[in-house]
């Protein structure tokens, strides 16, 4: 008799482990994490944000193979400020975006947050690929009727810093407080096949920021907005821009650098194959007189104006302070560059400190006025280099005749 209740109970617990091994199994192969099964409600009013950070700790705590967060289509998710942190355990994790993100529709959301520059942000994930067809919306105007000038703070939409090999495609950005996308102290990024919009008249609505970062690639995106369609700030390298389309907003720029007489640097900037349609500015780059530091290696190739009113500038007395020290701007490539300025000064390079701009070459440049009658003209002071088939002429450079 006791022979058989040992083997009963021996039976029991071979079968009881057996089937909690099973049970492990099933949950150790789970890679598709669901924002829904985690609690979120997707109606557009309730806080979904802790239902995406279990997701989130799901996905990124993988350890054997990669872990991937759905937002499904149709739903839309109220999210508040969002730290998403790395790393995660495995070298890749997926963010799928097919429904909708929207920000709080007020600002107190960020009354008690410790960081209110910021709004959704992931910090040290390496091999993130966030992409769908879905949207991020910033709902802007709450912010953008209250707080308008660069010392009151209001929150990026999507910041990444110091993250590596990061991929972002697809996804709808809409409306941010202040910039769309930040990236800092990242390398390896790819952003393709974005959509990024924002009211002409809305302030410092940057579509994408870039700071400190190198080996960045950005391609085949619509970026219209109140500021900077892309913005190459500080420690900035190895920058390849290609078939952008941008406007309304302030172009394409390099800068603003030097700021509180910092030390600052930009170079080997690749922009292709662009286009600038009714911006402020088209091709800018913007220093801080008072500060000090380099930009070089910069070219420019394939680029067309549409009614940009400054389609080439300058400016090295930005916020018109006081000069102090300078930069260093060395390598400036404009290769078939043209279309219609809506100014009449077409290209402005006003290099105004220490040596001035060095190694400049434009070849293949024409730009007119968008008034068939009106004539545009170029100024340059502190200029050297050359160049070849330019219209207006640039006076600074030293002709070159054409080969062709």
């Amino acid at each position: 008799m006791q022979g058989l209740i040992i083997t009963f109970f021996m039976l029991f617990f071979a079968s009881f482990c057996s089937c909690n091994a099973r049970l492990l199994d099933v949950v150790s192969s789970k890679t598709i994490f669901n924002v829904m099964e985690y609690g979120a409600v997707g109606d557009g009013v309730t806080d979904d944000s802790q239902a995406f950070l279990k997701a989130w700790n799901g996905a990124c705590g993988k350890s054997d193979s990669v872990g991937t967060i759905e937002v499904p289509f149709g739903k839309t998710f109220l999210l508040k400020p969002l730290l998403f942190n790395g790393p995660c355990k495995f070298s890749k994790v997926y963010f799928k975006l097919e429904g909708n993100i929207v920000a709080p529709n007020s600002t107190e959301a960020w009354t008690t947050s410790e960081d209110k520059t910021r709004w959704i942000e992931f910090i040290k994930v390496n091999g993130l690929v966030m992409n769908g067809s879905g949207q991020i919306d910033g709902q802007g105007s709450i912010w953008w009727k209250i707080c308008k000038n660069d010392s009151c703070q209001r929150p990026k939409a999507l910041s990444f810093k110091n993250c590596t090999n990061l991929s972002l495609s697809g996804i709808h950005h809409i409306n941010s407080a202040k910039g769309h996308i930040s990236i800092n102290k990242c390398v390896q990024i790819r952003i393709r096949n974005l959509t990024i919009t924002a009211p002409e008249n809305s302030p410092n609505t940057d579509g994408i920021d870039i700071s400190e970062s190198n080996d960045i690639v950005v391609q085949n995106c619509t970026i219209a907005t109140g500021d900077d369609c892309i913005a190459m700030n500080e420690g900035t390298s190895n920058i390849n821009i290609t078939t952008v389309n941008c406007g309304p907003g302030h172009g394409i720029s390099i800068g603003s650098l030097g700021k509180n007489g910092n030390f600052a640097t930009v170079k080997d900037v690749y922009v292709n194959n662009c286009s600038f349609f009714g911006t402020t500015n088209g091709l800018r780059i913007k220093t801080f007189p008072n500060g000090n530091g380099y930009v070089k290696n910069i070219t420019y190739n394939q680029i067309r104006f549409y009614n940009t009113r400054n389609p080439i500038i300058i400016d090295e007395k930005y916020k018109d302070i006081e000069q102090v020290k300078g930069f260093e701007i060395i390598g400036l490539r404009y290769n078939d560059v043209s279309g219609s300025s809506a100014t009449s000064v077409a290209i402005d390079l006003g290099c105004d400190s220490g040596e001035g701009c060095i190694d400049v070459i434009m070849d293949k440049v024409n730009l007119t006025s968008v008034s068939p009658n009106d004539k545009v003209t170029a100024s340059c002071n502190k200029v050297k280099g050359q160049e070849t088939s330019v219209s207006p002429d640039v006076s600074c450079l030293t002709k070159k005749l054409s080969l062709y």
